[in-house]
């Protein structure tokens, strides 16, 4: 008698069906443990500190945003090294002394290049990173961290090594 005939072919492929549906899952588990993924730092922690923190985050920039402005004034972002600068003022033109920033700079698509500068120097009532150096051409991230007494900020750009004068991000740098 056939396989057909007996009745047994169907549980052979619910087995083979089930089988393969177990083997492409591990398949797919090991494959992605080969990706290069790169986890979101949009506030200098991880992505589940920043979703429990949301509200507090949120009212801390918008109590900051009531008493200052930020201003990103750098006007070239260069590969062999530049000076990034902030002006950060009270919302009646102050200069802000006292302040602590940290900038971290990075790249889109990767970790790799990311670097973190802390303590900038306050020259002509603005805030200097001296000397960044971003070593490959493109894109990159510079996310600036502030805080001023209790209240605290990010402020993030993204800003190219191509691009002179870029007049967007002079204009989104407007707060």
């Amino acid at each position: 008698m056939s396989i057909l005939k007996s009745g047994k072919l169907w549980p052979y492929a619910i087995g083979l069906a089930i089988t393969g549906v177990f083997a492409l899952g591990v398949w797919t588990i090991i494959e992605t443990g080969k990706a290069d993924i790169q986890v979101s730092d949009d506030y200098m922690t991880n992505y589940q500190n920043a979703d429990e923190n949301a509200n507090k985050l949120i009212e801390s920039r918008i109590s900051f945003d009531k008493d200052y402005r930020l201003k990103y004034v750098t006007k070239k972002i260069e590969e062999d090294g530049c000076d990034v600068k902030y002006l950060l003022t009270t919302k009646d033109g102050k200069v802000v002394e006292g302040a602590k920033m940290i900038l971290e700079v990075s790249r889109p698509e990767v970790n790799t290049f990311t670097k973190t500068f802390n303590s900038p120097k306050l020259e002509n009532g603005l805030y200097v990173f001296s000397d960044i150096k971003f070593p490959k051409t493109g894109v990159w991230n510079l996310l600036l961290k502030v805080d001023v007494k209790d209240k605290s900020r990010f402020y993030p750009i993204k800003v190219d090594t191509r691009i002179t004068n870029d007049r967007s991000i002079q204009e989104a740098s407007e707060y």
